[in-house]
């Protein structure tokens, strides 16, 4: 059971109810939601292959200065170059498919998870997702990604500006 007070924060994050929702999976360290995990269908019948899902306006707005930066591209380019990073990165996309099949089987989207693994980085948002929901050494181009965030919530309205 999700708790109604979340339900509340993401719909007003989101602008919109959440669909599809599960639970949270991942909140900031002011302790409100940042992101939820998904059923990999939605209720109208669309597949979602997006298992890690965003809520935080701070949150998605930061990982999008990062992608802007060109970040993805080189983080594509290194996984050509690096076999022991595209191990782990594969590694992740096999998770991310376990842990989704495990959730319901939806054949529209068999084999492919999200976010452009296995072979290369197309959004930042599902794999600091994926990072955020399963902490440090799951998906490592995730990782990287949310060291470079820093404190993004620092100056939130939601958040204190010490969160310590």
């Amino acid at each position: 059971m999700i708790d109604p007070a979340d339900i509340a924060a993401i719909t007003e994050q989101l602008g919109r109810p959440p669909r599809g929702m599960i639970e949270i999976s991942s909140r900031c360290p002011s302790g409100h939601p940042n992101g939820v995990k998904t059923e990999p269908r939605l209720p109208d019948g669309t597949p979602f292959p997006t298992l890690y899902y965003l809520t935080c306006p701070r949150l998605t707005g930061a990982i999008g200065t990062l992608e802007a930066s060109g970040l993805m591209a080189e983080m594509t380019q290194r996984l050509s170059e690096d076999a022991e990073l595209a191990a782990a990165y594969r590694a992740a996309h096999e998770s991310y498919l376990a842990e989704r099949e495990a959730i319901g089987h939806v054949e529209e989207i068999d084999g492919i998870s999200a976010g452009g693994m296995p072979d290369r980085v197309k959004c930042l948002h599902v794999l600091v997702g994926h990072s955020l929901a399963k902490g440090p050494g799951v998906n490592p181009l995730g990782d990287e990604a949310v060291r470079l965030l820093g404190d993004y919530w620092g100056h939130s309205a939601c958040a204190p500006a010490d969160p310590a």
